[in-house]
């Protein structure tokens, strides 16, 4: 078992203050990706930051926030290490971070609760709440509806979705579930 210290566990919730620069809404504490943060001596800590998924553009601007933080508080050397095991998932956003993306117009990745690989399922695009087989739905951020259905699997970043809600007639992301 590996105890922190006080000190870690300060600069690990300074770091994670620091906001996801694709979801600014959010911090990286609240979308999971910070997972320590170690003294290496005086002055200095290694981070460890695990992307959302492997070639994640953002880690790069990430670690030049975070390093600019911790330097900010006093430590001369911050070193940000990508690790990659285990690996995130959407599990891993917290629920203030779900609360908070929802309230951005962005619909959370619903719960897995699952080990073990991720399942791929391929079907109709369309969200069928009618269906008990069928997935949990997404529920339109604006409005609440389950009444969904999937534009594009791609939108503005790589992890989320465009969705339209056929109640309002809004259009949304959704944080794709990993």
């Amino acid at each position: 078992m590996v105890t922190t210290t006080p000190l870690e566990a300060e600069l690990l919730e300074l770091a994670g203050s620091v906001a996801d620069p694709e979801l600014p809404v959010i911090t990286l504490h609240e979308l999971g990706v910070l997972r320590a943060v170690h003294l290496r001596g005086a002055g200095a800590v290694e981070v460890e930051l695990t992307p959302t998924y492997t070639g994640c553009p953002a880690v790069e601007v990430m670690s030049v926030d975070i390093e600019r933080v911790l330097r900010e508080h006093g430590i001369r050397e911050v070193t940000v290490r990508t690790v990659l095991t285990p690996a995130w998932s959407t599990d891993d956003i917290t629920d203030e971070g779900r609360r908070k993306l929802r309230e951005f117009g962005i619909a959370p990745p619903r719960m897995r609760h699952t080990d073990g690989p991720v399942p791929v399922e391929l079907g109709p695009m369309r969200t069928l709440t009618a269906q008990p087989e069928a997935a949990e739905p997404v529920h339109c951020p604006h409005c609440g509806s389950a009444d969904t259905e999937l534009l594009s699997r791609f939108s503005s970043t790589a992890c989320k979705a465009l969705r339209r809600c056929l109640s309002c007639r809004e259009p949304f992301d959704h944080f794709k579930e990993l």
